[in-house]
């Protein structure tokens, strides 16, 4: 399949098209200087292809299913030392792209290096993102990003439904799906032995019987 580029380099038009591009990314790396300017502790936003985009306030089922999993995740974590647990505000800084997961992990090798004051963070290991009404964000636009930095493994869960899918990103550099459930377990492969009953994330008596389990 031919490539953007080279369809763009097979048309007469190249040039004042190469031209515009870099006009247009000029902008938007001013912009993003701005955003990182304006952006503070007490804001919730994303730097998405060249726009802020603040967050509105979630449903509960969202607030739920996040708290639930970064119960067991960081717990898992903290308990094996494995590395560092970020949750909703930590910033990672991609290639073109700012954006807030809901939670996300970074191996020891890599979260050793962090400050306490740190801010900005690389791309990590394992992205999770709870469903909310802008799906699309989730599904096209982190999903597509996520993929070309390299986030090894993507979990995006379904608080509504109660189902969770989980990507893994393959030789190519392409995500594949490698489970869709809403029941049974699931295992990640990049936070080494943490395996746990889907029902945990939307089930409390569950979360807190898997929570004594890794605590015993």
């Amino acid at each position: 399949m031919e490539s953007l580029i080279d369809q763009v380099l097979a048309s007469p038009k190249a040039p004042s098209i190469i031209d515009e591009l870099q006009v247009r990314m000029a902008e938007e790396k001013a912009k993003r200087e701005a955003f990182y300017a304006w952006l503070d502790e007490d804001k919730k936003a994303e730097f998405v292809n060249g726009e802020v985009v603040v967050h509105s306030p979630v449903r509960k089922w969202h607030t739920l299913v996040t708290k639930r999993l970064l119960i067991l995740l960081d717990l898992y974590v903290t308990i094996n030392n494995l590395g560092f647990v970020g949750v909703e505000k930590t910033l990672i800084k991609l290639r073109r792209n700012d954006f807030e997961p809901d939670l996300c992990f970074f191996p020891k090798e890599i979260a050793d290096q962090f400050k306490e004051d740190q801010m900005y963070f690389p791309a990590p290991s394992l992205v999770v993102e709870v469903l909310s009404s802008n799906e699309d964000h989730d599904r096209v636009v982190k999903y597509q990003d996520y993929e070309a930095n390299g986030v090894k493994e993507y979990w995006i869960i379904n608080p509504k439904e109660q189902f969770v899918e989980q990507y893994k990103l393959n030789e190519e550099g392409k995500y594949e799906l490698l489970l869709k459930s809403s029941s049974g377990d699931i295992e990640s492969y990049e936070v080494k032995g943490f395996r746990i009953p889907i029902k945990a994330m939307f089930d409390e008596a569950e979360n807190l019987r898997e929570t004594k389990e890794l605590l015993d």
